[in-house]
């Protein structure tokens, strides 16, 4: 554990240095969600009694995933362990004293807590204090807070799951663009980045909040705008450790057969 944390812990530092990165990403977050927030307004002005969340719990939605965007992003900065299988440098990693599985874990995790750190903050500076309807309303009470909280580090375990599952297939690909679409399409809309998952048909919801894909997001979004509390929280988030231990062990296990497979030409 002591190697993969300081896997961990290189990345985010090097991942601090592209701050100019960091000033665009928050700037798009921040126009994105606005205009998200502009267009749900527009639908509920023309009535909200068959709505599932309030005005200002979608906007408390959108603004949190705005914020948390990359964290919950199944397809982000993995640009390095895509070359790796694809050149050949995976003879390198698996000469080192740890776990090829744990390492890319901790490498994907942090390539993903490093951009919402940067970006986080400037916005939670900003969207409290946006004008009436237009600003993020916190949780009423601490323990709705500290449940997101642990909700978010669930759902990142599960989108990095996730990936590596993706990361892993490579191994029986000739390139990534595919899959990555792929993964990237289905992780956004099922999992509520499109649309909140509260807004989906009442007989596909039931589905696909059984999902992992609802794990990687709407889980913790709803428990921080308030449709989740209570014993549905505790719900979701034990669905949250489920899928967590399905797809850490599925992958452990789908990477030793691959890793019997590899084969490196070349010198």
């Amino acid at each position: 554990m002591k190697a993969f944390k300081s896997i961990f812990l290189i990345r985010i530092i090097n991942g601090l240095q592209y701050r100019a990165v960091a000033i665009g990403e928050v700037l798009m977050r921040f126009f994105w969600g606005l205009m998200e927030i502009l267009a749900y307004a527009a639908l509920f002005r023309m009535g909200s009694e068959n709505f599932s969340m309030t005005l200002t719990q979608t906007v408390s939605y959108v603004w949190m995933q705005q914020i948390l965007f990359v964290l919950f992003r199944g397809v982000v900065g993995d640009a390095e362990i895509y070359s790796t299988i694809a050149e050949g440098s995976i003879a390198y990693e698996l000469v080192r004293p740890v776990s090829l599985y744990g390492r890319w874990f901790s490498q994907s995790a942090a390539n993903r807590i490093v951009p919402t750190l940067l970006g986080s903050l400037p916005l939670l500076a900003i969207v409290p204090f946006m004008p009436g309807d237009y600003r993020m309303v916190f949780p009423a009470s601490a323990g709705q807070i500290l449940l997101f909280l642990v909700s978010c580090v669930l759902a990142l375990g599960v989108v990095v799951a996730f990936a590596m599952l993706m990361n892993i297939s490579l191994f029986y690909l000739t390139t990534h663009r595919g899959i990555r679409m792929i993964v990237s399409v289905t992780t956004h809309f099922f999992s509520g980045g499109m649309i909140p998952l509260s807004f989906f048909p009442d007989s596909v919801r039931r589905v696909v909040v059984l999902l992992p894909f609802a794990s990687m997001r709407d889980v913790p979004l709803q428990i921080w705008c308030g449709t989740l509390s209570g014993a549905d929280a505790c719900r979701g988030m034990l669905l949250q450790i489920f899928w967590l231990g399905v797809l850490v062990v599925t992958g452990y296990a789908w990477m030793e057969q691959a890793l019997k497979r590899v084969v490196v030409q070349g010198g």
